[in-house]
């Protein structure tokens, strides 16, 4: 006689105690970005670079990132160096490290950017380098 298996569930993976579900997009001269969620230490975006647009040349003082591209092509400066990246590729960039992101395509350039730090606020962003004038 078989024996009923008892079924298990597998736990979901969660990265905070408390996360905060968002879908506040921001317009940006670049493009745009949607915060798809936060909480203590991460932050998760999603950013569209328009095609032939890029973004300033900065640093983050209090934050790492993680670019994973969807779609488009990424042209990436990271550190002095430049890769180019296309859909299902991904680059890290560390803490304190001047980085550039631009869309040199025709279509726009869909990422998802994970941040991790203990600040992840918008002003901590040291700009060396913007196409916009935008100030620090």
């Amino acid at each position: 006689m078989a024996q009923a298996q008892e079924k298990t569930q597998t736990p979901a993976l969660v990265l905070s105690p408390n996360p905060v579900k968002t879908a506040a997009t921001e317009l940006r001269p670049w493009g745009s970005f949607t915060i798809l969620e936060e909480g203590r230490g991460y932050k998760i975006k999603r950013i569209e670079v328009k095609p032939g647009h890029r973004l300033s040349l900065q640093m983050h003082h209090h934050r790492s990132e993680h670019w994973i591209v969807v779609s488009g092509t990424a042209k990436v400066e990271c550190g002095g160096e430049e890769i180019t990246l296309g859909s299902n590729q991904s680059t890290y960039v560390p803490q304190c490290t001047t980085h550039r992101l631009e869309n040199p395509g025709v279509i726009p350039l869909i990422l998802i950017e994970v941040q991790n730090g203990e600040y992840l606020g918008e002003d901590d962003i040291v700009r060396f380098q913007d196409d916009y004038s935008r100030a620090n």
